[in-house]
């Protein structure tokens, strides 16, 4: 299949921080179901792509143009929403990357992290677990390279601010 070189799919991950009574640090890591197309079985943090008729429905910016500001926010809130059935804080900036899935399409992925505001973990269909783990034992499960390095950088950015 011969794709345009400028085309990629957008996502964006959210490294969800909570502090547990003890003072303790835990992030929230779910595992992708089997089925999936992408990392089947991988433990990772939740996320997903930008999906044009979904940021569609934002007001628009100009009346002129399709113009949409907050997209990024709307759409890993609505990630973490769905896949995970939480509410998040303000998602900080961490990092970025680019991947090439298993299909050939190329990954543009934008990496946040946010406090846990509230609810209780709740799973949709491409999810089959999760934890809540100190950046230490993340190292422990199989989860998706890069991830154990962003939840140790948002850690150490936790720990720089207390």
């Amino acid at each position: 299949m011969d794709l345009d070189p400028r085309l990629h799919f957008v996502a964006v991950t959210v490294i969800i921080a909570r502090r547990e009574g003890d003072g303790a640090v835990r992030f929230l890591i779910t595992k992708r179901a089997a089925s999936e197309k992408v990392f089947p079985g991988k433990w990772t943090v939740p996320g997903g792509k930008f999906v044009r008729t979904e940021y569609e429905t934002l007001p628009r910016a100009s009346d002129a143009y399709p113009q949409w500001y907050a997209v990024v926010e709307f759409v890993a809130r609505k990630e973490v929403r769905e896949e995970a059935g939480i509410e998040i804080g303000k998602p900080e900036y961490l990092t970025d990357l680019v991947f090439v899935r298993p299909d050939g399409y190329p990954v543009v992925t934008l990496s946040f992290w946010a406090w846990h505001e509230k609810g209780e973990v709740k799973l949709n269909h491409e999810m089959s677990d999760f934890a809540w783990v100190t950046a230490e034992e993340a190292g422990k499960y199989d989860l998706i390279d890069g991830i154990a390095d962003e939840i140790a950088s948002v850690a150490g950015l936790i720990a720089g601010q207390a």
